[in-house]
């Protein structure tokens, strides 16, 4: 069981600064499985049952929220000029070094993971992993969706010619608008936008609805967030989407 520094496992949840903690420690104000700690350094695990001035601490080593990303914020966790998908958090979820584990477009909504475990993140973003993130796309116009159903599978090249990976299409809404599942496996810049410009059509509304086999929370509104449990990290990782 890994152990860190008391004032190093409170602060990291985001609440208050090292400088804060450790007057509170001087205090008295924390314990530890509830003994009273007074020196700063001292060693407990995530784990350990923590309170501050009188508070439980749900402490964990790492943060990973669910958020369902509206249009006009920025995938980033800083950003000089736009809102970003971290600056949208509810206080209580926010905490120091959170960013976005892969990058959504200004326009695209949906499933936006958000975290702090850098080793996380680019398990589940590595192609060479396979994870596959779906997606809900219209497109401006009709196409050939035999020829397109093929071309995905058989990797788009871009027109720069950049060859992708075997994608997954399947058409759910026949329209003159019509509606798309895509599902991908890696996340190159603009990729589902410029792999339907390859069909001559735009994209006008692109969403995404699960990441591995972990689906968006629909009781989530844009721009709502939740903290994910060790169960759906597992679906994303290693869960097959039904």
């Amino acid at each position: 069981m890994k152990k860190e520094r008391i004032d190093k496992i409170i602060s990291s949840q985001g609440l208050l600064s090292r400088s804060e903690v450790k007057l509170l420690i001087k205090k008295g104000l924390v314990s530890v499985n509830g003994i009273c700690v007074t020196d700063s350094g001292f060693k407990a695990s995530y784990e350990d049952d923590i309170t501050v001035d009188g508070q439980p601490l749900n402490s964990s080593e790492f943060t990973y929220i669910m958020l369902n990303k509206p249009k006009g914020v920025v995938s980033a966790s800083d950003d000089k000029k736009d809102v970003t998908v971290v600056d949208i958090l509810p206080d209580e979820l926010k905490r120091k070094r959170l960013f976005p584990a892969g990058r959504l477009d200004k326009d695209t909504t949906g499933f936006s993971l958000i975290t702090d475990d850098g080793d996380f993140a680019h398990r589940i973003l590595s192609p060479a992993r396979h994870v596959k993130k779906t997606y809900l796309a219209r497109v401006s116009g009709r196409i050939d969706l035999e020829r397109a159903i093929k071309a995905f599978e058989e990797g788009v090249v871009l027109g720069d010619g950049t060859v992708l990976l075997s994608a997954g299409l399947e058409l759910l809404e026949d329209a003159d608008e019509p509606l798309f599942k895509v599902v991908i496996k890696e996340g190159k810049y603009h990729q589902i936008k410029r792999m339907f410009l390859t069909l001559g059509v735009s994209v006008t509304e692109l969403k995404r609805v699960a990441i591995g086999g972990l689906r968006l929370d629909e009781t989530l509104e844009p721009g709502q967030a939740r903290l994910l449990s060790k169960d759906e990290l597992d679906l994303i990782e290693n869960g097959a989407l039904n």
